[in-house]
């Protein structure tokens, strides 16, 4: 019923509890995940649960946060983005929140490893895992720049102002909503979602991080996810159970992927 568009299952919070979150999601009715990739050096980590369950897929790249990591070329991300079960090239954008003392000049090799994910994805022809944070205008800019359009994807966790949405939707991109919908400050950011057409939202949790309420400040998991789409229903004044299919025929046409069967958890 439910699906989880963005987690990092393969993080340190989850090593050794896979089992228990399958059992966790299938309780929750949250049938499927797509496990996001942060750097070359833990895509096989990330790729192994996407063979290893056929309710998990998995994207290939690095996150633009990532330093001191391997860098990656166009030609390695082609490649990762075409091995079996990577529906996606991502996570990557720009982030310039810990900027500090930098500039944006020093920022160019942010910049660049946006450059190569955006011209691998046009190259396999699958869509983008887009992270931005304190970059909107550049994130948007080299998007239009590279082409995006041509590939889509979305927007993760967005956080940003309407105009971004705006911009981000006239590219055909989507936009996910996280655990920060249900927030007590975030009214700007359910403004955002009243805008965005149900049709071009997704959910997901970014797990281990940004635990929706009521579980605030607590190890997020996929099985939380349903927090995000009761608080998206009652924003867009639906069923439930149409915010949930909606959300989930959207994660299916964005990824190319067909209606699950259902989720047996393993024992």
């Amino acid at each position: 019923m439910f699906v989880d568009s963005h987690c990092h299952l393969a993080f340190p919070d989850f090593q050794g509890r896979i089992d228990a979150i399958r059992a966790e999601m299938a309780d929750a009715r949250v049938d499927r995940a797509l496990v996001i990739c942060t750097t070359l050096e833990e895509f096989a980590s990330v790729h192994a649960l996407a063979l290893a369950y056929d309710n998990f897929w998995a994207s290939a790249g690095v996150h633009p946060d990532s330093e001191g990591v391997e860098e990656p070329t166009v030609e390695q991300l082609i490649d990762l983005a075409q091995r079996p079960r990577v529906v996606a090239v991502g996570e990557t954008g720009l982030d310039y929140y810990r900027i500090g003392t930098r500039s944006h000049h020093d920022m160019q090799w942010q910049r660049e490893r946006f450059r190569h994910h955006i011209r691998a994805a046009r190259q396999v022809r699958k869509p983008l895992i887009v992270h931005t944070r304190a970059a909107s205008d550049d994130t948007l800019d080299v998007l239009r720049q590279e082409g995006a359009d041509c590939v889509g994807g979305v927007f993760h966790c967005f956080t940003e102002s309407m105009d971004v949405a705006r911009g981000a939707l006239d590219m055909g991109f989507m936009i996910s909503f996280s655990g920060i919908l249900t927030f007590r400050n975030a009214e700007a950011l359910r403004d955002v979602a009243r805008f965005v057409p149900l049709d071009r939202c997704l959910i997901e949790t970014d797990s281990p991080y940004l635990a929706p309420v009521p579980h605030r400040g607590k190890v997020n998991r996929p099985s939380w996810v349903p927090h995000v789409a009761v608080k998206l229903a009652q924003i867009k004044g639906v069923s439930l159970e149409e915010a949930a299919d909606a959300t989930s025929r959207n994660f299916e046409r964005l990824f190319g992927l067909p209606q699950p069967a259902r989720l047996v958890p393993t024992t």
